[in-house]
């Protein structure tokens, strides 16, 4: 089956959503995800879009997506977070995933950002696996931060 990798339109994003639930699954979190695709559509194609999705599309379906937006270094200037990358489980070992990050990289270089980045789950070898053989710096020495939103409305 050949794979075509395309910008996401907003009637993509029922498809989208359900691929990033079953990353959810994947990385044991199945109730985390609260964002529906009426957010999705608000957020990624509105006046001011927070988001680029590119989205792998198969014979008649949506298999897989990378979700990327901008940010802003102060050491370096523009750069890419790619939020998330997931490739149905069916379609896994196909060259879909690779096909997602090269576009991802290619719109990096595209938009001249200084930097890509991304997180990885320390349990997710073949990712790893994958990311260092790209090329790609696993920054073991630092950690990831987050507060959530009860976190931040206790604080």
């Amino acid at each position: 089956m050949s794979h075509l990798i395309r910008k996401a339109v907003k009637e993509d994003m029922p498809a989208v959503l359900e691929l990033i639930k079953e990353l959810a699954v994947f990385e044991k979190e199945p109730n985390a995800v609260d964002v529906s695709s009426k957010i999705l559509i608000k957020e990624g194609f509105g006046e001011n879009p927070l988001f680029t999705c590119f989205v792998a599309q198969g014979d008649n379906a949506i298999v897989g997506m990378a979700l990327v937006y901008f940010r802003f270094s102060t050491w370096k200037g523009r750069t890419l977070h790619l939020e998330d990358l997931i490739v149905t489980e069916s379609q896994r070992g196909t060259g879909v995933g690779g096909a997602l990050f090269n576009e991802v990289l290619k719109f990096a270089k595209e938009n001249n950002v200084k930097r890509a980045e991304w997180v990885v789950l320390d349990w997710n070898e073949n990712a790893i696996k994958f990311y260092e053989k790209s090329g790609a710096t696993l920054l073991k020495d630092w950690y990831l931060v987050q507060m959530d939103e009860k976190g931040l409305n206790n604080y």
